[in-house]
C-alpha cells in the first residue's frame, strides 16, 4: 500500500528522447556552418538556444529523479545518461562559440568531415535512446546503433589524426594552427561524448536482461 502512494516513473524516457533529438539538431546546425560559414552567427545563435533548451530538460529530469521513488531503470543510470547527453550539446555549443570568437571565415575541409560524423553518431544515438522505452524487444537494434556510434568515434579519431597532421604540415600562421587544433580536438571530444552515452545505454540494456 505504501509503495503505491509514492511518486512513480516521471517520463524519464521522454526526457532522454527529447534531449537526443536536440543533440541531432545542434550537430546539424554546426554542419550547416561547415557548409556555409556566412551563416555562422545565425547558426551559432540557434545552437545557443538549443543548448539552453537542453539544459532545461536536464534540470527537469534531475529534479524529477529527486522526487520519484520508483524509476524505470537504475537511478544512477538515469543521472549519468541525461548528464552525458547534455555534454554532447555543451561540446557543440563550445565549439561554435569558439569559432564565432575567432571570427573564422574560411573552413578547413576536415571540419565538414567531423560534422558529418557527428550527425551520423547522434542519429544512431537517438535510435538507441528511443529503443530504451521498449528495451526488452529492441535490445538487438539498440546494440546495432551503439556499435555504429562506436564506429563513428573511431572514424573521428582517424579524422583528428589526419587533420592535425595536415594542419601542422600546411599551415604557416601560428595563430590559426592553435585555433584549428582546439576546434578539431573539441569536435573529437564531442564524438567521444556520444560514445559515452552509447556505453551507458548498453549497460542499461545489459542490466535489464
Amino acid at each position: 500500500m505504501f509503495r503505491r502512494l509514492l511518486p512513480r516513473e516521471a517520463g524519464f524516457f521522454d526526457f532522454f528522447e527529447h534531449h537526443s533529438r536536440l543533440s541531432i539538431a545542434v550537430c546539424k546546425e554546426l554542419d550547416a556552418i561547415a557548409l556555409d560559414p556566412a551563416e555562422m552567427m545565425t547558426r551559432s545563435n540557434r545552437i545557443k538556444e538549443i543548448e539552453h533548451e537542453a539544459d532545461d530538460i536536464t534540470h527537469k529530469c534531475i529534479d524529477a529523479l529527486h522526487r520519484t521513488f520508483i524509476t524505470p531503470v537504475d537511478r544512477g543510470d538515469i543521472y549519468q545518461l541525461i548528464r552525458r547527453l547534455d555534454d554532447i550539446v555543451d561540446s557543440i555549443d563550445a565549439t561554435a562559440s569558439r569559432m564565432t570568437l575567432y571570427a573564422m571565415t574560411e573552413m578547413r575541409p576536415e571540419l565538414k568531415q567531423f560534422t558529418e560524423v557527428l550527425v551520423k553518431a547522434t542519429i544512431q544515438l537517438d535510435q538507441a535512446v528511443r529503443g530504451l522505452r521498449h528495451m526488452s524487444r529492441e535490445s538487438q537494434a539498440i546494440q546495432k546503433s551503439c556499435i555504429a556510434v562506436s564506429d563513428a568515434e573511431n572514424e573521428a579519431d582517424r579524422i583528428l589524426r589526419s587533420s592535425l597532421a595536415r594542419l601542422f604540415r600546411e599551415e604557416t600562421d601560428a595563430v590559426l594552427i592553435i585555433q584549428w587544433k582546439e576546434i578539431f580536438e573539441r569536435l573529437e571530444k564531442a564524438v567521444d561524448r556520444c560514445e559515452d552515452v552509447a556505453n551507458i545505454v548498453e549497460g542499461v540494456v545489459i542490466e535489464a536482461s
